[in-house]
This record gives C-alpha cells, structure tokens and sequence, in this order.
C-alpha cells in the first residue's frame, strides 16, 4: 500500500519549520526504504549462504531465533541493514525533539489551557511512583524515555511521542495514530455482536491514540485512559480536548489501580504487554480479571507470540529486542498468555488469540469511496502482521470473564 497522507493536525502538535518537516518526512521516508528494499533482502542472505555457514562450523542447520541470530549477526548485509535502522530511529527523534523543544513553553500552557476546558476528569497523583521497567531506559531510543519531565506540567515527551509514531509507523498507523484502537474497535462491532460496554478502560495508554475510537464507538460510555507517565497522562487529556472528545485520563499502574471491583465491562490495552517486565504481566491479567464485570472482555492488542510464527520472523522481530532498547519484547512473546489469563480466573474455554485487520488498511482497500460491504470483505481476508506495518493485521488476545465465579474448594 501506498501511503501518501500526513499526520492530522490537533491544537497539541508543534508547527513545524519547512526545513523541520522535511527533515521528519526524510525519517519517514528512509524508514520506508529500509522496510521495503533492506528487509526483504534478509530471507535470501539467510537461506543463501548464512545458514549453510552456520551449517558447516555447527554439523547442523540453525533451529530457532537464537541459532539464526547467531549466524546472522556477523554477515555484513545484515549489519547494514540493522545499522540503518538503528540510525533511522535516532533520527527520527532528532528531527521531531527540534520542534518540541522550540514551542515547549507554549505547548505547556497551551495543554492547560484545553483541559481546564474539559469535564473529564486528568488524575495525576503527586505521590506516584514509576516504575523502574520504564524508567530505566529510553524504550524505543526515545530520549528521556516515557516518563521525563523537563519542566513544571511539562508535556514534551508526550509531544515528542505523538509525532515519533507517526514516523515510526511510516505512516499506517494513520492520520490520527489511532489504527490499534479503530481495528479493535471494528473487531469488535463485528465479532461481539450486541455487547455495548458502559465503562471501557485503556491500559497503558500513552498519549490516548487509541483510547479516543473507543469513546466515538461508544459515545455514552464512561471511558478511562490510564499510564505510568505523568506528561504523557497531561498530554492526553488536552490532546482529547483538542480534538473535541472529553476522555478521563489518570496517571495509574496497570498492575494495581485506584478502581473498584468490577468497575469495567471492557479493558483494552494496545502494545503495552511487551512494555512491562516479566513480573508486572501476570499481575496485569489479575487486575484485569479483578476490574471486569462478569461477562466482561479482557483484550489485548500486540503482535502475535513467537509460537505462532516461524523461526526467521521470530528472528526479524527480536530485532527490537536487540537494537531498540526493547528488552522484554522477546520475552513477552516467549509467554504462555493463555495460561497467565487462565491462572487470572479467566476459563480457558473463553480464551484466544485472533486477528484485528488494520483499520487503515481496510480503508485502503475500499475503492469508490467507504462501504461496509468492502470493509466486510478486506477484514474477511486472511494477515499476518509484520515487523511493525503493514502487516494487515493486529493480533489481539481475548479473553472473557465468567458470569459467575468458581466457588474454590
């Protein structure tokens, strides 16, 4: 797919300079360069001479992500390609952290100001604590990570997030960044026939990309989006003000909430299982197992486990791992979700892992303008999700908690 559009303009986006945007859009572009000339390139350099060469020094052919790894860590087309990408990540960053840094004081006020306008509640402790797993490092080679504060009500990370994904996603996470949150919307309006939750939570939300489709899906539903980071929280809140949407925002770990019992009918979360260590993971199924209602859904929007792919894609996913300070990517996808979500109190009956198609691509795919019939027909097709987009799809692990509990013995 072609992708030729901009990020949508929102009141919380710095203006850009001519030279700025064409240093981003260069990022974006070298991106897509990279995705479309330097990755495909791997397979061939893999089963051409890498794997024979692993071949002949081990007397046998690699047999997961670790063998091949090792094989190919040494071959100069692949040093190439990881080199350029690492270099694209920086830059990327760089190029963005200039317009942020410029309009920051403006930006702050200019945050204020919005969500002074806003009903829904922005909840940001004075008392709380981050977690180490995200304070630690700068996930995604973003500077100063998630959760940096330069400045009193400072919302620049959560500026530099806003855009960087954009870029980083080439693009297909769409004009808003909220691709996650739309396909799973869309998902489910057409697999959870009649379920139309009141009170929906957003895990991890970040800067509230895909918290806001929740809230035009379900206008009348009570909506929350929740994260460790107190300026991407801040950002949220004006962000969704910006844009017309009174969403409630709270700074809160995903791992033990300020909710009570039962509070939600829906808890969502989009890329945050292979942000959180392995110890904060089962206690994030058990929050949400304590959160729901009965009959309530547990979704969790990633790309899929590695027991669902071949080794080689293993191999090209846990790149991220290895080169975009990523460390519990690997490991996340190396988990037995299904057991974490049945040791929840979750029935494992009402457990599994499925595809969201990519809004963004539906989209695309529809000729003579929107029709839910050539929707229908694109979401009915079969994905697979790649290193970031387009893959097509996002795979989602669903899971529903029992009407009625088990009474133990």
């Amino acid at each position: 797919m072609l992708n030729t559009f901009q990020q949508a303009l929102h009141p919380m986006l710095p203006t850009v300079t001519h030279d700025e945007a064409a240093r981003q859009e260069f990022t974006k572009s070298f991106k897509g360069f990279i995705q479309a000339k330097l990755l495909p390139g791997l397979g061939p350099v893999y089963g051409g001479r890498v794997s024979k060469a692993f071949e002949r020094e081990h007397g046998r052919a690699p047999v997961d992500r670790r063998d091949i790894r090792t094989a190919m860590v040494d071959d100069l087309y692949f040093q190439h390609y990881a080199s350029a990408n690492r270099t694209a990540q920086e830059l990327l960053w760089e190029a963005t952290n200039i317009s942020v840094e410029r309009e920051l004081p403006e930006l702050i006020e200019k945050a204020k100001a919005l969500s002074a306008g806003s009903s829904a509640v922005l909840d940001i402790p004075e008392t709380f604590e981050t977690p180490r797993y995200i304070t630690a490092l700068d996930i995604h080679c973003m500077p100063g990570g998630y959760a940096t504060e330069v400045a009193p009500d400072d919302v620049s990370v959560g500026v530099l997030y806003d855009r960087g994904v954009y870029l980083y996603a080439m693009g297909y996470t769409g004009p808003m960044n909220d691709d996650m949150g739309r396909s799973v919307c869309n998902y489910v309006k057409r697999n959870l026939k009649g379920f139309s939750p009141k009170r929906i939570l957003d895990m991890g939300c970040t800067v509230g990309h895909s918290t806001l489709p929740y809230a035009e899906l379900f206008p009348d539903a009570e909506i929350w989006g929740i994260d460790v980071a107190a300026p991407q929280i801040r950002y949220a809140h004006a962000r969704a003000a910006g844009v017309g949407l009174n969403v409630n925002f709270a700074q809160m770990n995903a791992e033990e909430t300020r909710f009570p019992d039962g509070h939600f009918d829906l808890i969502v979360s989009h890329i945050l299982l292979h942000e959180t260590s392995g110890k904060a993971m089962p206690r994030i199924f058990d929050e949400c197992a304590r959160l729901l209602s009965p009959g309530g859904y547990m979704i969790h929007a990633d790309l899929p486990p590695f027991d669902l792919m071949d080794p080689f894609t293993q191999f090209i996913l846990d790149n991220e791992t290895w080169y975009n300070n990523e460390p519990f990517w690997g490991a996340m996808r190396d988990t037995d979700q299904v057991a974490l979500a049945e040791k929840a109190g979750f029935d494992r009956s009402e457990v599994r892992f499925d595809t969201a198609p990519m809004a963004v691509m539906e989209f695309a795919a529809q000729s003579g303008g929107y029709s839910e019939e050539a929707a229908t027909a694109v979401a009915e097709r079969d994905f697979t999700a790649g290193e970031f987009a387009p893959g097509g799809g996002w795979e989602v692990l669903i899971a529903r908690k029992p009407l009625v509990q088990a009474i133990a013995a």
